[in-house]
């Protein structure tokens, strides 16, 4: 019985070279359209798909491999004399190789300004369908999707064939292809027509890398993103130094970039942990970095720094002086970069500080399930607190307590952050009580607390964090309100000329 291949490729890299293989092999060549053209205009002796159907393509295209000569071919058991009696008397010879890869739905999509149209045309249908069949006819038929995997079954045929380990594997690479394909489209049609909960919930992710091991070293990892995110991601980033990232760096360099992307003006973050140790803004990134390191020069040790301006030569000179882990900016002066780079073990990542086209949505896994919510990108600006002091705050202290807002978000509940011109002075995070987070916040700022603002992620359910706060001379508040006992807290500022006011929105995050 002859060998048969079948050739239906969108990416044809290297195929060329993979037929000229499988020809000198005795293969006979089977393949459709562009593919076909391909391998003839390299003299290889293909036939076109017509000839095994019988039957000419229609719809432009759309149509021309579902056909019971081609998918009989693939689901035939070879150990079924039953299955190959009706292939021999419906004159159907069966497909020993399928080399198949799909309508580029991701790369249409990911073009600014596709029509829906567009989209639609570029989802495969054929494609997925000979990829199944072979897939699920693993132990007769081998299947490729992937090119890279090309050169080694070509070697394997070479010397005496692939075993069904072998084919097994390949199609289970099949399976995860047209998954991820399928989640492309799902997540596509979820977007165009507005539904924000379906009943199911099919998301995929690509491999970015295998990771030395999880946030603990008995635990294996790997790293995925988005297939079309771009931007503000750590999955995005381009590593110009240093050594891998690990599990925890990529948790904490993501935080570092939330953190960042907050601020508009020249911003520094140093993270320790996935909360902030110091938040500075400045005339100039120098400047804004020095705030966040005076912020706690001690938790800063071993931390990460993100900046949302590129690190110039004076920066890396303050950058240098201290053992971090990882300096994340949207680039690096070459100056900049010599300075750096003779520290050899510190991670420099260069990140594009655009927000554009990123994921609305915050996936955490449960035991057994997942939660999904829309990311908080909740924002308050000045017009829109609610003043509930008789005291309302200076321009200086709403600048401030609008800097702290903006940091408290990002810190574990219960969530505190003690500022003033524009630099964090004393964080409390994660207490199981918020006036124990406030005595935190406040013992590491110290006497700098005096004259300094506090903002809190939550409502105050009594006046004893207000009470505390005035004792170390806070001077202006910002919280969301909404607790039954308001009016208790804003009494005791009263009584203390602390001014607060309300944004009327919260921002846990457990």
């Amino acid at each position: 019985m002859k060998k048969r291949a079948l050739f239906s490729v969108s990416d044809k890299s290297n195929v060329v070279d993979f037929a000229k293989g499988l020809d000198r092999l005795g293969y006979e060549l089977v393949s459709t359209g562009g593919t076909l053209k391909k391998l003839q205009e390299a003299g290889l002796p293909a036939i076109p798909v017509s000839d095994v159907t019988k039957f000419d393509e229609i719809l432009d295209g759309r149509v021309k491999t579902l056909h019971p000569n081609i998918h009989g071919g693939l689901l035939a058991k070879r150990g079924d004399d039953g299955h190959l009696k009706q292939l021999e008397e419906r004159d159907i010879d069966p497909i020993d190789i399928v080399v198949v890869n799909l309508y580029p739905f991701k790369q249409t999509i990911d073009q600014p300004g596709v029509t829906e149209a567009e989209a639609i045309e570029n989802i495969d249908i054929g494609g997925p369908s000979m990829l199944r069949a072979a897939a699920k006819n693993f132990r007769d038929v081998t299947v490729v999707v992937d090119p890279e995997d090309y050169q080694p079954v070509l070697e394997q045929l070479e010397h005496g064939g692939l075993q069904v380990d072998d084919r097994k594997q390949l199609a289970a690479k099949v399976f995860r292809h047209t998954a991820n394909y399928d989640a492309m489209i799902a997540g596509y049609f979820s977007e165009i027509t507005g539904e924000t909960a379906p009943e199911t919930y099919t998301i995929t992710y690509e491999k970015v890398q295998s990771l030395r091991y999880g946030e603990n070293p008995h635990q294996h990892a790997a790293f995925y993103k988005q297939p079309n995110g771009k931007g503000a991601s750590i999955a995005n980033a381009e590593q110009l130094h240093g050594k891998e990232l690990s599990y925890n760096n990529i948790q904490d360099a993501n935080a570092a970039l939330e953190m960042v992307l907050e601020y508009e003006g020249a911003a520094a973050v140093a993270v320790k942990h996935m909360n902030p140790c110091g938040i500075g803004i400045g005339q100039t990134i120098g400047s804004a970095f020095h705030k966040a390191y005076q912020a706690d020069p001690v938790s800063i040790f071993g931390g990460i720094v993100a900046l949302n301006r590129e690190v110039d030569t004076a920066t890396a000179e303050q950058l240098k002086e201290i053992f971090l882990e990882i300096v994340i900016a949207p680039s690096f002066s070459d100056e900049a970069m010599e300075l750096l780079t003779e520290k050899k073990n510190i991670r420099l990542l260069k990140i594009s500080m655009e927000t554009a086209n990123q994921n609305r949505q915050k996936v955490v896994s449960v035991t057994g399930g997942l939660l999904v919510q829309d990311i908080d990108d909740g924002k308050v600006a000045e017009q829109d607190v609610n003043v509930a002091t008789s005291r309302k705050p200076n321009e200086q202290e709403m600048k401030d307590l609008l800097f702290a807002w903006k940091a408290v978000k990002h810190v574990k509940s219960n969530a505190i952050v003690i500022a003033n011109q524009d630099q964090t002075l004393g964080i409390g995070a994660g207490q199981m009580n918020r006036v124990g987070t406030a005595k935190i916040a406040l013992e590491q700022a110290g006497e700098q607390a005096n004259g300094a603002v506090m903002a809190s992620d939550a409502f105050f359910p009594m006046p004893d964090t207000v009470e505390t706060a005035a004792k170390a001379g806070i001077t202006a508040i910002i919280q969301p309100g909404g607790s039954k006992r308001d009016e208790d807290s804003i009494t005791a500022c009263n009584e203390h000329g602390i001014a607060m006011v309300f944004t009327g929105m919260r921002h846990f995050k457990h």
